[in-house]
C-alpha cells in the first residue's frame, strides 16, 4: 500500500470513528435522563462536604463537588413515614394527613400519583431496592415494608447477616428495643454481607440489566438507623478518644418549651454516661462512613455502565439526628435545626451549575424538579417548586423559606396532643407549639447558629416584629392545629 492509499485509508476511518462517536452522542442526547434517586435513613448533615470535620465521606463528597449540594434543605416531619411520603407525593404532611408511623398517604389522597408514577406514566422502569417509603428498622428489613406498589414496576427486598446477627447487637437501653435505643454492632465480615452492601450490589445489578432504556431507580439505605450496624474496620475509623460530644452552654434548656423536646427523649442523653455516648457516636459516624463507601459503588457503576452522563444522580436523607445537642438530644422529632435540616445532593448532567448552594429549599421540592429534569409531565397540586433554577446558577436569586412540623402526643408532660410548626428563612428560625399555647422559639441564625438563645422568651420590640411577619407565613403552609384523623400517639 502506497502513502497515499495509507494517508486515504486513515482518513476513512477517522471519519467513521468521527460519525460512530457522534451517532452515539445523538442517540444519548434523545434518550430521557435516568434517575438514581439515593436515600438514606437518618442521616444528619454529618458529611465532609456539609463541612463536619470528623465524617469520613470521600464518595458523597465527590458527588457533591460534580452537582449541587443543598447546604440548608430542610424537610417537612423529622420522622420516617411523613417526610418519605410528603418527599414521594410532593405534598405537605397537613395536606396529606401522614403524622406518624402507621398512615398511608393513600388513606387520604388515593388517587394522587407519585414521583416514580409520573416516571412509569412518560415510559420509565421504576424500581426500588431497600427503603424509600418507610420500614420499621430493623424488623422489616427483607420486606416490602410499608411500600406503595403502584409505584413500581419492580421491587427487590435484601436481607443481610445484620438481621441475622440481631442478638449481637449492644444496647445501652435494655429496656427499650433497639430500633429505637442507641444500639450498635462493629460486625465481622464484608460489605456485601450487610443488607445495606446488598442493596447497593441489587441496584448495581438492575442498571446493568436495564442500561438500554430510561430508568428511576429507587435506593434506599437502612443505616445509620439504629441499631449502628456496620463491619467493624468502619469502627476503626474513629476512634473514641478522638470524638466529643457536641457544646452547649450551661442552662441551654432553660428557655426552650417543654414541647421542643421529643418525647422518646425526654431525659438528657437517656442518663446515659459520657463514655457509653461517645461509643454511640463512633458508631453512628461508622455507619456513615459504611454508607458512603456503597455510594461509591453506586457512582463507579455508573462510570463503567457508561451511565454517568445520562443520569441524574439525587442523594438525599429524609431528615435531620442529633447526637447529643442541647445538652443531650439524640436521634429525631425535633423542630431545632439539627432536625430540620438534613443533605440533599443533585447532579443533573445537562445542568451548568455545582458546588454548595446557601439558599433554603425544602424536600417536598424534589418532585418537580426531577419532573422537569426529566422533561416529563408532572401532575397539578404540587406543592414545592422546582430547583432547577439553582442547579444551573446555585448563586441566584431565590427567596426561599421552609416550613417543618411534627405532632407530640398527649403525655405526663403535655395534656393534649400539640402540633409544634416551625418555618426558616435566611436568617431566622420560628417555631410555635400549639400555635403558641404551648411555648414558641426564635432563633436568629445570622448570631446564633446553634440556637441557643430564644428570642421569644420576653422578646424585645425587634423579635416581636419578626415573629409578627413570619406567623402568617408559617400558617399557611403549616396550621398549627391539632388534626382531626386519627393518629397513633405511640407511633408519632
Amino acid at each position: 500500500m502506497n502513502y497515499f492509499n495509507a494517508f486515504l485509508l486513515l482518513i476513512s476511518l477517522s471519519c467513521s470513528t468521527f460519525s460512530q462517536l457522534l451517532a452515539k452522542e445523538l442517540e444519548a442526547a434523545k434518550r430521557p435522563p435516568n434517575v438514581l434517586f439515593i436515600a438514606v435513613d437518618d442521616l444528619a448533615c454529618t458529611l465532609g462536604c456539609y463541612g463536619d470535620l470528623i465524617a469520613k465521606t470521600p464518595n458523597i463528597d465527590r458527588l457533591a463537588a460534580s452537582g449541587v449540594s443543598f447546604q440548608r434543605a430542610y424537610n417537612q416531619l423529622p420522622l420516617c413515614n411523613p417526610t418519605r411520603a410528603s418527599i414521594m407525593t410532593g405534598l405537605r404532611p397537613d395536606t396529606i394527613k401522614v403524622y406518624d408511623l402507621d398512615r398511608h398517604f393513600r388513606d387520604e389522597v388515593p388517587d394522587v400519583v407519585t414521583l416514580p408514577q409520573s416516571f412509569q406514566n412518560a415510559g420509565y422502569f421504576a424500581a426500588r431496592v431497600g427503603k424509600i417509603y418507610h420500614y420499621n428498622v430493623p424488623a422489616s428489613i427483607g420486606t416490602d415494608g410499608f411500600d406503595d406498589p403502584p409505584s413500581w414496576n419492580q421491587t427487590v427486598n435484601p436481607k443481610g447477616r445484620d438481621k441475622a446477627e440481631e442478638a449481637l447487637v449492644y444496647n445501652a437501653e435494655p429496656h427499650r428495643k433497639i430500633s429505637g435505643a442507641l444500639s450498635w454492632l462493629a460486625a465481622e465480615g464484608t460489605d456485601a454481607e450487610q443488607t445495606d452492601g446488598m442493596i447497593a450490589t441489587e441496584a448495581i445489578k438492575l442498571m446493568q440489566e436495564n442500561k438500554k432504556e430510561p430508568f428511576f431507580l429507587g435506593v434506599g439505605f437502612f443505616r445509620p438507623h439504629t441499631p449502628y450496624v456496620a463491619p467493624k474496620k468502619y469502627f476503626d475509623m474513629y476512634p473514641v478518644e478522638t470524638l466529643r460530644l457536641p457544646y452547649a452552654p450551661q442552662g441551654d434548656r432553660d428557655d426552650i418549651p417543654t414541647a421542643a423536646f421529643a418525647h422518646n427523649c425526654p431525659v438528657p442523653n437517656y442518663n446515659l454516661d459520657e463514655a457509653t455516648l461517645l461509643k454511640a457516636t463512633q458508631a453512628y459516624y461508622a455507619c456513615v462512613s459504611f454508607i458512603d463507601a456503597q455510594v461509591g459503588r453506586l457512582l463507579n457503576a455508573l462510570d463503567a455502565l457508561e451511565l454517568t452522563d445520562n443520569t441524574i444522580v439525587v442523594f438525599w436523607s429524609d431528615h435531620g439526628y442529633h447526637l447529643g445537642e442541647h445538652n443531650g438530644v439524640w436521634q429525631k422529632r425535633t423542630l431545632f435545626e439539627q432536625g430540620a435540616r438534613a443533605p440533599l445532593i443533585i447532579r443533573d448532567p445537562s445542568s451548568t451549575g455545582s458546588g454548595p448552594c446557601q439558599r433554603i429549599v425544602e424536600f417536598v421540592d424534589l418532585y418537580p424538579t426531577l419532573t422537569e429534569l426529566a422533561g416529563i409531565q408532572s401532575p397539578e397540586g404540587l406543592e414545592g417548586r422546582s430547583l432547577s433554577q439553582l442547579l444551573s446558577d446555585p448563586l441566584s436569586d431565590w427567596k426561599g423559606y421552609a416550613i417543618t412540623q411534627i405532632l407530640r402526643p398527649a403525655d405526663d408532660r403535655l395534656p393534649e396532643q400539640v402540633m409544634g410548626c416551625s418555618i426558616r428563612t435566611e436568617r431566622y428560625r420560628f417555631t410555635e407549639w400549639g400555635e403558641g399555647k404551648y411555648g414558641s422559639e426564635l432563633y436568629d441564625h445570622h448570631a446564633d447558629s446553634r440556637e441557643f438563645n430564644n428570642l421569644a422568651i420576653q422578646p424585645d420590640a425587634q423579635s416581636q416584629i419578626v415573629m409578627n411577619k413570619l406567623r402568617p407565613l408559617l400558617r399557611a403552609r403549616a396550621s398549627g392545629k391539632t388534626p382531626k384523623i386519627p393518629v397513633n400517639p405511640e407511633r408519632l
